[in-house]
């Protein structure tokens, strides 16, 4: 079954949940609204639906292959990445100076869910690219911007985050990597960096890798870590290539799942040094990672949104054509596609459901990070910076782990087949396993978000989200219906739960920090379905009011059920989550480690 983007209900979240228009009337944005993202997303669509999708099964079956330090990409995806780039999808939320379209966010992250839903192993490229972007924007100097962005921005080159060492995986201060200084202002790099995504491949000529290392007699830890810029190929002063960087592939790794995405371990110096240029300035560079890690945490995120949506349509398209067994109820006389049993409505609603509330949630993120960047308020920046940056780890853990429950279910809803790597549903399980993984597993994004973004500020953010949830509340409550009632009473207890966490949070993570560590990821669990729900919430509200004036009505009317479904069937597992994070930190760290 082939994918269909899922237009109509990314475009109404960008007008309703998102307020595009909003973004709109943000100077430099001023040609960013609906109607131009309506075109964008259908030229997307028309791309991803005819390029990148057919190649997707084929990537499953003939991954990139590495041969004495050349990687050659799955048959078909340098075709397709050369008419990526030409169409200009790489360039699309980057600046207009370095050759990009300039568009919001609100409208990118729609188009990177269809990129990822196509063809996950292909997306990688991009996102990463974007991220490097994005770090060179923030903290590279004229020079470095001037010879590495406009190629970059335009798809001509890609780029990579070189973090991970074997000794050091999440652990960033055990970086060996060292750079050493030389006269003309230049470094040395000598080190092994591995699970460097697209760190190897044939697809572009030349790629741009920005790395962790520590410059000669640097400080010990992460106070003691620079970023640098190594190419593959050094770059002469007119722009064109130069020599072949001191920086090889050595090996890909044979995984689970991506298997098109080349996972490559990158030795630097094994041949007197890789050329390499600082970033901004020595010993900040985590700082400067972080601006490529939380960018590309957001794409993760969406990546779990896409796959889910992926698994979701095949499972649907499954349901409708499997016959077995007569329907419970009798309503028909023989057997019927299974779409009519009571269980399989329950996991294509469940799927559905998660989809669409963590659809709603990354796209009012990413509107609240074009607001937090660009609106001329600085108040109103401060107060969407803030709430995009709480979101960010729940788009990026809940959203992960969502698509770990979604993509179980497709292979569930289609039994024994789906167990059949010729069905095709079981490569979505392998592929969305890696999202919960790589760029901060889920408990680093838990961490994350009991650190710095709740204990840290006593739980103001979350405070003044849940607020914002209760006025929605009260809008359901106003409207009156029993479905209204019943989703706003379903949303209060689960913001009440939420918030008795955020107090738990505040309070004791300094006192108590085990208590409270025990917990952290049923935490961000509980945020990100209290915050998937709310949207689902607040479009509900949105529907009716839709349907009240006779606007797309089956779309509208399968927004309410949806709606309904999630507060019934999964906002009542916040309570839950609650119960095991406040009572339930004893009996995770009572067991003597022996015992285990």
């Amino acid at each position: 079954m082939s994918y269909r983007a899922p237009l109509q209900d990314m475009l109404f979240n960008i007008r309703h949940l998102a307020n595009l228009e909003q973004i709109a009337a943000i100077p430099g944005f001023e040609d960013a609204g609906f109607d131009t993202a309506q075109a964008v997303l259908e030229e997307a669509a028309k791309f991803n639906e005819g390029v990148l999708s057919p190649l997707n099964w084929e990537g499953d079956r003939n991954p990139s292959s590495w041969h004495q330090g050349t990687v050659t990409a799955t048959p078909g995806f340098k075709q397709a990445f050369t008419q990526f780039a030409e169409a200009g999808w790489q360039g699309l939320q980057h600046p207009v100076a370095f050759g990009g379209q300039g568009l919001p966010k609100t409208i990118g992250a729609s188009c990177g869910e269809m990129q990822n839903s196509a063809n996950m192993s292909f997306a990688l490229c991009p996102l990463l690219t974007d991220g490097a972007i994005e770090a060179l924007l923030t903290a590279g100097s004229d020079e470095l911007k001037a010879t590495y962005l406009e190629k970059l921005v335009s798809g001509q080159w890609t780029g990579t985050m070189n973090l991970t060492e074997p000794q050091a995986g999440s652990d960033l201060a055990a970086v060996r990597t060292r750079a050493e200084p030389q006269p003309d202002g230049s470094y040395k790099v000598f080190g092994t960096k591995i699970y460097i995504t697209w760190g190897e491949h044939d697809m572009a000529e030349n790629i741009v890798h920005l790395v962790l290392a520590r410059v000669t007699g640097a400080p010990e830890g992460v106070k003691g870590i620079s970023l640098f810029v190594v190419p593959k190929f050094l770059v002469n002063a007119d722009g064109s290539l130069g020599a072949r960087n001191d920086v090889h592939c050595v090996s890909i790794e044979h995984k689970l799942g991506i298997k098109a995405s080349p996972t490559a371990v990158l030795q630097y110096g094994d041949h007197g040094g890789g050329v390499g240029y600082l970033v901004g300035q020595e010993n900040r560079g985590l700082e400067y990672m972080f601006i490529m890690m939380n960018a590309a945490r957001f794409g993760v995120g969406v990546q779990g949104i896409a796959i889910a949506e992926r698994a979701y349509q095949k499972a649907v398209s499954f349901a409708r054509e499997r016959v077995q067994s007569r329907p419970v109820d009798g309503s028909l006389p023989k057997a019927a596609p299974i779409i009519h049993h009571p269980d399989v409505r329950r996991m294509l609603m469940t799927m559905r459901a998660l989809t669409e509330g963590c659809r709603a949630m990354a796209t009012v993120a990413a509107s609240a990070f074009d607001a937090g960047h660009h609106h001329p308020d600085a108040e109103v920046r401060r107060q969407n910076q803030a709430f995009y940056e709480f979101m960010v780890p729940l788009v990026k853990g809940y959203s992960t782990e969502m698509s770990l429950e979604v993509t179980s279910a497709a292979v569930q809803v289609h039994g024994g087949m789906g167990f059949i790597e010729e069905t095709g549903v079981a490569q979505y399980y392998r592929d969305a396993k890696i999202l919960t993984i790589y760029e901060g597993t889920t408990a680093i994004q838990a961490n994350d978000l009991v650190g710095r973004k709740t204990s840290r500020d006593g739980g103001q953010t979350a405070r003044a989200i849940a607020a914002q949830i209760q006025d929605t509340e009260a809008a359901l409550n106003a409207n009156g219906s029993a479905d209204a009632l019943a989703v706003a009473r379903r949303l209060q207890a689960a913001r009440l739960a939420f918030l008795e966490v955020v107090a738990f949070v505040a309070d004791q993570t300094r006192a108590s920090p085990n208590a409270v560590f025990a917990g952290s990821v049923p935490y961000l669990m509980l945020a990100g379905n209290l915050m998937a729900g709310w949207q689902l919430a607040r479009a509900w509200v949105v529907a009716q009011e839709q349907l009240a004036q006779g606007v797309d009505e089956a779309f509208m009317r399968a927004k309410l059920v949806t709606a309904r479904f999630y507060a019934d069937h999964l906002l009542t597992r916040a309570p839950g989550l609650r119960d095991a994070i406040l009572d339930g930190a004893d009996s995770v760290t009572g067991l003597a480690l022996e015992s285990f």
